[in-house]
């Protein structure tokens, strides 16, 4: 079984270490220094105390690696644009491709049943490039809840969590799903196959699109925002206008509000990837983590006035810093 990742940072060098010390065929797509050292020394691993180093291939040339089973995609949601021509030589008849990015992916409504069904989502997919690209037909879903960072090229740093969870959008217990669930479990993470992804990728989403951008907005820790009343608001209502457009989608939510606010403030003074994007002058994921809400909301007639308006305050932010197109 052939699996390729396919920006291979902090969470793709944490999928790809797993794999390759387990034994799995895997091809690193990387660039940059980060390539060049995992070329040249291997992909080092530190978790806690522990430090290991394994031999990895590594290349940036998608046409060096050839045809996978599994493409998994760990770049972060704006990137995909840019590399889903350049996919091309991976993609065999069957090969499957692993979204394993926050935020909604541009596959939603496929197989979703509902009155839009087979829609595109202009916000992340403008003019339906990606669906016609990488066809939803080759798509499972996957949510990942790991923290990990480039502590130096080839070199990455685990911080907490190792569950990657995966789903069909149509919710079937595929034999692609069941192998690959296999695959990853074999390799030390946990990687359940679950009937209804896209209430998993809601309740990660619910922290992502309200503390994210909060943060990015005012400089806060996780902890910070979470405990402040005047943040704590703004996050909570945002939580609300958000609720009522999944659910008006067939959306289920396992927990309340205030629960989902207190896993947040448990990872206490961590700072969240929308700000760290925008420290270091990097490209935000405003538009998967804010900006499909806001439009999901207009398709479902739901008022969303405090996320429209933090909407508006965090795209301005961002193209200020250079961060936004």
């Amino acid at each position: 079984m052939k699996v390729c990742i396919y920006g291979a940072g902090a969470i793709g060098g944490m999928l790809g270490y797993h794999l390759a010390a387990s034994g799995a065929e895997v091809t690193l797509i990387a660039r940059g220094p980060h390539l060049k050292a995992m070329q040249e020394k291997g992909l080092t691993y530190i978790s806690g105390d522990a430090e290991n180093t394994v031999p990895v291939r590594a290349v940036q040339d998608p046409a060096e690696a050839g045809h996978q089973d599994y493409v998994i995609l760990t770049l972060k949601a704006p990137g995909v644009a840019g590399i889903a021509a350049a996919m091309a030589p991976l993609l065999g008849p069957e090969t499957c491709v692993v979204t394993a990015q926050n935020g909604i992916p541009w596959w939603y409504f496929y197989k979703h049943g509902g009155p839009f069904d087979g829609r595109t989502l202009e916000s992340v997919d403008p003019g339906g490039r990606l669906w016609q690209l990488i066809p939803p037909e080759r798509c499972l879903g996957c949510v990942v809840y790991p923290s990990a960072e480039i502590e130096a090229p080839g070199r990455v740093r685990h911080g907490y969590g190792n569950r990657f969870m995966l789903g069909e959008p149509d919710g079937s217990a595929s034999p692609r799903a069941k192998a690959l669930s296999q695959l990853l479990t074999k390799a030390g993470l946990k990687a359940p196959v679950r009937p209804k992804i896209r209430d998993d990728i809601w309740v990660k989403l619910w922290g992502n699109l309200s503390f994210n951008p909060v943060s990015a907005l005012t400089g806060g820790t996780l902890e910070q925002l979470a405990t402040d009343p005047g943040t704590r608001g703004v996050i909570a209502g945002m939580m609300a206008e958000a609720a009522a457009v999944a659910t008006s989608l067939g959306v289920a939510f396992g927990v309340d509000i205030a629960t989902r606010i207190g896993w947040a403030a448990d990872l206490g003074a961590h700072k969240t990837s929308m700000l760290q994007d925008l420290e270091l002058k990097r490209p935000m994921e405003i538009d998967a983590l804010l900006g499909v809400v806001v439009e999901l909301g207009r398709m479902t007639g739901v008022q969303m006035p405090l996320c429209s308006a933090i909407l508006g305050l965090l795209v301005q932010r961002a193209r200020l810093a250079g961060c936004y197109a």
